[in-house]
């Protein structure tokens, strides 16, 4: 009864035994759940990284659209065999997109026909992509006009295709509202468009054409033809007379290097020889009785 009635309170069910703190046990259920998964870690993590590959490998064999999915019915032909992957890039506007036989369609690729999704194409089809093409990861592939793809073509990851640019005649206008500019882009059977290739709007490419990676596309190129570079140059050709042959011109000749060497003409040498002369003048060229200037501390000696 005395303890009870002390002013520190003792006995007190209230002041000996105050509610437990929330931060307090918040921070011990994780200092508590650190020390319990310190010794699973290693075994968890890989079972931990099992678990989430095998359940990524089941979503993109599901997600992926074969001829039977109810998306292909979008499209204005998808072919037996095809194959668009999983995860897809953007694709709207399928109706003016086409896709031939056994042809596959890698994941993050971009298809798409028209500036947004609902818009009214003036032809059709916008996208015609052939049989047996593999286009590769990360492409992108935008109509307006008229983008056509033969049969077997093949292209690296990240290849840029359109048949729209922006125009830029009006100087005054922001080159974003002007209207652009349209031309049909063909790519022949057969070719080979190397990893980060650009094809800009107007060209034809023939068949069985190899693009080196990074190249850019802006004009005509040949069948039976490499080119590389941006823009993109014939660098190669197949005749049937001579078989594979580099093209006159379009490689660094030796001619090349002896016109860039002849920059240096005589009279370009003669004044460089005229300025070590004035500064270093010959003794015999000097009148009697002068005497050379004086060595200046940080100043090169002239060698005699």
């Amino acid at each position: 009864m005395l303890d009870d009635q002390t002013p520190s309170g003792r006995g007190n069910p209230s002041t000996t035994c105050p509610p437990p703190d929330p931060a307090l046990s918040l921070a011990a259920a994780v200092q508590s759940w650190r020390a319990l998964a310190g010794g699973w870690r290693p075994w968890g993590r890989r079972w931990a990284t099992t678990a989430i590959r095998a359940a990524w490998e089941q979503v993109c064999l599901y997600g992926a659209v074969g001829p039977d999915h109810p998306r292909a019915k979008r499209f204005g032909a998808f072919g037996a065999g095809s194959l668009m992957a999983f995860p897809p890039g953007s694709v709207y506007n399928e109706r003016w997109i086409r896709i031939g036989e056994r042809s596959m369609i890698g994941p993050w690729v971009s298809l798409s026909a028209g500036m947004a999704p609902g818009q009214q194409m003036l032809a059709d089809p916008v996208v015609d992509i052939g049989s047996r093409v593999v286009i590769g990861r990360g492409s992108h592939i935008v109509g307006h006009l008229r983008i056509e793809i033969g049969d077997d073509v093949q292209t690296g990851p990240y290849v840029y295709i359109t048949d729209q640019n922006h125009a830029y005649l009006d100087p005054d206008q922001p080159i974003g509202i002007q209207r652009p500019h349209d031309a049909p882009v063909s790519i022949g059977a057969g070719s080979w468009l190397g990893a980060g290739v650009t094809v800009l709007p107007g060209c034809r490419i023939g068949r069985n054409v190899t693009v080196g990676a990074g190249a850019v596309v802006t004009g005509d190129l040949p069948d039976h033809s490499v080119a590389v570079g941006a823009p993109a140059r014939v660098v190669k050709r197949f005749q049937a007379d001579q078989g594979w042959s580099a093209v006159a011109g379009r490689r660094s000749t030796g001619s090349d290097r002896a016109t860039g060497s002849d920059r240096a003409t005589g009279a370009d040498r003669a004044t460089g020889a005229d300025r070590a002369s004035s500064t270093l003048e010959p003794a015999c060229h000097r009148p009697a009785g002068d005497k050379p200037a004086a060595h200046q501390p940080g100043q090169p000696r002239a060698r005699r």
